[in-house]
């Protein structure tokens, strides 16, 4: 018998649902956030919390109350995250209440995130600086349970969303930085970027004079991240005006047609030799 071709790795999982970004945050960038999401029809039209991360490694959970949780952080099997998340989440559907999903194992041609979910639904993460979110509401709050929720919750990266700023992010990693996620297409961000940096217009300009040093890119989940270093002491609220504008610079050298200039091209050049890792 021919052995069936492995399955394509499928590099933007979650292309097609609502707030494409903020699903990247959840599962690369943000430590602690809930969303919400509702399943078609088809699958029960029921309510969901999608969160970063479950206690345990657990991927999915339908609590004693009903409640059913999707982890988006936990180690999924094939090479394509969104038909493994559907996966751990029709099974915890379909599950007892009170039973956790420790694994999933999603077979070639099942259903997609984007096949359950309802599509008109905005989805918009909100970031927690604690992970009450694991808990049932009728648990009791015992002193080891609250020790292991503080031990979580020290242990993260400090993060918070730039008000004013869609899938912008503040971090403190011994020092500020700041990620922001960014939809487009890779290509055109990367030649918008070049065009703001051969007039260096990459940088953000903060209220006390300071400046937010373009540092490089990643990808995740098959967006661009660019990262900015800032200056010590700066807090998420700094950036609302500084990343405002900067977005309105973006936008207006996004909108730019045409082949890059000599500078430019070599600005293109520095943006893409600088991938970074910064988790």
């Amino acid at each position: 018998m021919a052995k069936s071709a492995p399955a394509e790795y499928v590099s933007r999982p979650f292309l097609g649902l609502p707030g494409e970004p903020g699903w990247v945050a959840m599962r690369e960038i943000v430590p602690a956030a809930i969303g919400s999401a509702r399943t078609v029809a088809a699958h029960g039209g029921k309510d969901v919390k999608i969160v970063t991360v479950l206690p345990g490694g657990f991927v999915a959970l339908h609590r004693p109350d009903g409640e059913v949780l999707l982890s988006v952080q936990d180690t999924m099997a094939s090479d394509d995250l969104s038909r493994d998340l559907a996966a751990a989440l029709l099974q915890a559907l379909d599950a007892e209440p009170g039973t956790p999903i420790a694994s999933i194992a999603a077979a070639p041609g099942s259903p997609r995130l984007q096949d359950v979910l309802d599509l008109s639904a905005s989805f918009t993460p909100e970031i927690t600086n604690d992970y009450d979110f694991w808990i049932d509401s009728g648990a009791e709050r015992t002193a080891e349970l609250e020790s292991s929720l503080a031990e979580a919750a020290e242990a993260s990266t400090p993060t918070e969303a730039v008000p004013g700023v869609e899938w912008a992010y503040w971090c403190e990693m011994g020092k500020p930085f700041m990620r922001w996620i960014r939809p487009e297409d890779e290509d055109d961000l990367i030649k918008a970027m070049a065009r703001l940096a051969a007039k260096r217009e990459l940088a953000l300009e903060l209220a006390d004079g300071g400046e937010g040093r373009f540092l490089g890119m990643f990808r995740a989940a098959g967006l661009v991240v660019p990262v900015w270093e800032l200056p010590d002491g700066t807090v998420a609220s700094d950036l609302t005006v500084p990343v405002q504008a900067l977005d309105k610079r973006l936008a207006a050298a996004l909108a730019v047609s045409g082949p890059l200039d000599a500078v430019e091209r070599r600005a293109r050049e520095g943006i893409v030799s600088r991938q970074i890792t910064l988790r």
